[in-house]
């Protein structure tokens, strides 16, 4: 947002520890029984809502957060600072999809309106998955930027 010209800021909308989503334990490469930070935002430009990032990482290496000012600060940079994570690469998958009422209504579009989900792996520079990001971002709010090299 800010390479737009626009001030980017987050809305915490919740941030828990919850027991294993099967999904998302794998995604994160932990045992299904594994305990996980949960961490919803409403990211937005210029005031305006372009996306809601739904975060998760492993309670047992990051219980912690649940303590955090995460509405006044950045999550990478907690992660940093606070717990010695440095952070390598992504690996992200984006279709499009349709939004439910309420994140239609966190979003500021009409229910069923089409969005880009994107779901990111973040990886350690130590090789292992540290992170898993589910977004559902605005498609009118949002460009997706790809250089492929040959």
């Amino acid at each position: 947002m800010s390479g737009r010209g626009m001030p980017a800021s987050s809305k915490l909308l919740s941030l828990d520890v919850i027991d294993t989503d099967p999904e998302v334990a794998a995604r994160l490469a932990l045992p299904a029984a594994r305990r996980m930070v949960k961490l919803e935002r409403l990211r937005l430009g210029g005031n305006e809502p372009f996306a809601i990032e739904t975060c998760y990482l492993s309670a047992a290496e990051f219980g912690g957060l649940t303590q955090s000012r995460l509405d006044r600060t950045s999550l990478f940079s907690i992660l940093e600072h606070d717990y010695g994570l440095e952070i390598a690469h992504a690996d992200e998958e984006v279709d499009a999809t349709t939004v439910d009422s309420q994140s239609a209504r966190l979003l500021g579009v009409a229910h069923g309106s089409a969005v880009l989900r994107i779901r990111q792996k973040i990886y350690s520079t130590k090789g292992k998955v540290a992170l898993y990001v589910l977004g559902l971002y605005r498609s009118d709010r949002h460009t997706l930027f790809i250089r492929r090299f040959r």
